[in-house]
């Protein structure tokens, strides 16, 4: 096992350098810089840019050098912890994200803990009462989570807050809160504005898992090994805790390394309608100001949640299921 997780450290280092380089690439395939837009911006606003410190800040981050000099310049900086400067907010980049890290992390948390909590049960007993009325109405609700997008879910739910309730439910806490720093009433805000985002992001997820569970676990009480269990007087449901419901998690933990990065990106679109104070937001504007280093650090940082996840994930399924061998060869 060690072998194995020393080898796949190993190639995660290229993996993660290739990755870098295409972040790189594509964030410089742009015509023009996050300068050249500010400059045309100002313009266009018709007020005048200070082109001093437009040339100072490109002497210091480097837009002055090759690119395979910046290129290195932001990878070195990066493993040392300098995520960059962001332009746009004039502050480093390890400040911009901040609190809305924090904030993503815990929506994201809890609507997977919900996701979990909700899936499994009906999940488990909608393969266990396969083709029952039971499975018909939660197959169906589960279809609805998937069909129905986030950003639409979310809408309906800003429409009928507002029309029934005369309510705002917009953001993560209330506006006198933001840019202050945390305090028991800015906590106690952020708990009361919670359960609108996880409820909405998580309805898909909920949906696709149940799915992803009950096919899973059909599969599995078809097997022979089942059957057997069954046949020689175990009890029903410790036979399907030990046997075929560990066999169908397999899938879940392949999952960690979606999981991963989607706790630190959130979900955008869904982020930008309901004016969630998370990295989503953040993420996209950088992508459309150009701010390079912003975006260019966020995305690398995803790559490596990514990699990592399927480590982990790699080696948890080696200790759920012995079926799965960690080398290669072959068997007899």
């Amino acid at each position: 096992m060690l072998r194995y997780i020393a080898r796949r450290i190993l190639i995660m280092i290229p993996t993660l350098l290739i990755t870098s380089a295409l972040i790189f690439t594509v964030m410089q395939l742009p015509p023009s810089d996050y300068f050249e837009t500010y400059v045309a911006e100002m313009a266009a606003q018709g007020e005048h840019a200070d082109m001093s410190r437009v040339e100072f800040l490109k002497r210091e981050y480097g837009f002055d050098k090759p690119l395979i000099e910046r290129y290195f310049l932001w990878v070195t900086g990066f493993v040392q912890g300098d995520f960059g400067y962001s332009f746009e907010y004039e502050m480093p980049v390890s400040d911009v994200v901040g609190e809305r890290l924090a904030l993503t992390v815990l929506v994201s948390f809890c609507t997977i803990l919900m996701t979990w909590i909700i899936a499994f049960p009906i999940g488990i007993y909608s393969a266990t009462h396969q083709y029952s009325w039971a499975d018909y109405g939660l197959t169906f609700i589960g279809l609805i989570g998937i069909a129905v997008p986030h950003f639409l879910l979310a809408l309906i739910f800003m429409y009928f807050a507002n029309v029934w309730f005369g309510l705002s439910i917009g953001g993560l806490m209330d506006p006198i809160y933001f840019n202050q720093p945390m305090s028991w009433a800015k906590a106690q805000s952020i708990l009361a504005h919670l359960w609108i985002p996880v409820l909405i992001i998580g309805a898909g997820g909920t949906g696709s898992m149940v799915r992803a569970i009950r096919a899973n676990l059909l599969d599995e009480l078809q097997k022979q090994y089942y059957v057997t269990a069954k046949a020689k007087g175990l009890p029903p449901g410790k036979a399907l805790v030990k046997y075929p419901l560990r066999m169908s998690l397999n899938f879940f933990v392949s999952h960690i390394g979606d999981v991963l990065p989607s706790i630190v990106s959130g979900s955008e679109l869904t982020a930008v309608v309901l004016s969630l104070q998370t990295t989503g937001p953040l993420l996209l504007r950088a992508l459309q100001s150009q701010d390079m280093y912003l975006a260019g650090s966020f995305l690398l940082f995803l790559s490596c949640l990514t990699v990592i996840g399927v480590l982990i994930s790699d080696i948890l399924l080696g200790f759920l299921d012995p079926r799965i061998r960690l080398q290669g060869g072959r068997t007899k």
